[in-house]
């Protein structure tokens, strides 16, 4: 990896005296929300370049292994996963409209 520092999570809650969730979406998008979906998303990356760096190799014990479970749960048969980037893309859109 590079020499810049790490991101990090932001923990920078505030204590609100009203509804459990917000009222419209710039509510959700304050600038530690942006923050902490650029940190995922970051190393989110770097697992994945990691992953992909590791394949074909003997990695048993080097870098991130993908979870798989040995006695699959029968109640996620039908679970799909979501897309998030069409979600946030919906969202965004949705957000645009008068």
């Amino acid at each position: 990896m590079n020499s810049s520092p790490a991101p990090r999570m932001v923990q920078n809650y505030k204590q609100s005296s009203g509804a459990c969730s917000p009222t419209n979406s710039e509510d959700l998008l304050t600038p530690a929300h942006e923050e902490n979906v650029r940190f995922i998303q970051y190393t989110w990356q770097c697992v994945m370049r990691e992953m992909q760096s590791c394949q074909g190799t003997d990695s048993s014990n080097k870098g991130p292994q993908k979870y798989v479970e040995r006695t699959p749960n029968p109640n996620l048969s039908s679970f799909t996963p979501v897309d998030l980037n069409n979600v946030r893309r919906r969202n965004t859109q949705d957000s645009k409209k008068p």
